[in-house]
């Protein structure tokens, strides 16, 4: 769909450019060797100033090529530099004006920047699924529905604190029969004597 948009755009223009034309040489503000002139003369400023911001960025990209970072700003200048000559090469001047603004710096790099955030970024995390700009989920849930905390907000319960802490293993607790057992407070302990005896002193 954004294809056949782009297409029907560039067919577009030209022919608004026409219009733009008769109605120059219509309106008498201009004759129309002079219109023709106006358009051989804007395409020859445009090219010379193509030509002169082709070569800095040429000179940027080798700079950054070499110091080992990556010239994607010199890259999309050179594909707007060259899509401004293109431009510029179609007589009218609405293509010119076009062209102009992608050949300036003040206009073409607005138009970058634009062009690198809505098209190059998408189209990039697209086809890597996130790995090339660090988009992408490595751990925990994408949503943000899972909890960060596997074991509750309290973590394991060691004992020290909450419902039921001195059930389970309460070694400061005053009843040596432990937590099981059967005696209470209100209980009497008995203590039992054994008394052995031996054969020996029977005998004796």
């Amino acid at each position: 769909m954004r294809t056949r948009s782009l297409l029907a755009l560039l067919l577009l223009i030209p022919l608004v450019d026409a219009f733009v034309l008769v109605a120059i040489v219509g309106s008498g503000w201009l004759t129309p060797l002079q219109t023709v002139a106006l358009v051989v003369l804007t395409g020859l400023i445009g090219m010379i100033l193509v030509r002169a911001e082709g070569r800095n960025t040429l000179v940027r990209f080798q700079q950054k090529a070499a110091a080992g970072s990556a010239p994607t700003d010199e890259l999309l200048d050179g594909g707007l530099l060259i899509a401004a000559g293109a431009f510029l090469l179609t007589p009218g001047l609405v293509t010119d004006l076009i062209g102009f603004l992608l050949v300036l710096p003040p206009t073409r790099y607005p138009i970058r920047i634009a062009l690198k955030r809505w098209v190059v970024v998408p189209y990039i995390d697209n086809k890597t699924d996130g790995f090339a700009t660090g988009n992408v989920w490595t751990f925990g849930f994408p949503d943000g529905d899972g909890d960060s905390d596997p074991f509750g907000s309290g973590g394991f319960d060691v004992g020290g604190s909450g419902p039921g802490a001195g059930d389970a293993g309460d070694t400061g607790s005053d009843d040596p029969l432990g937590a099981s057992g059967s005696a209470t407070d209100d209980e009497e302990y008995v203590d039992v004597d054994f008394e052995v005896n031996d054969d020996n002193s029977r005998e004796s």
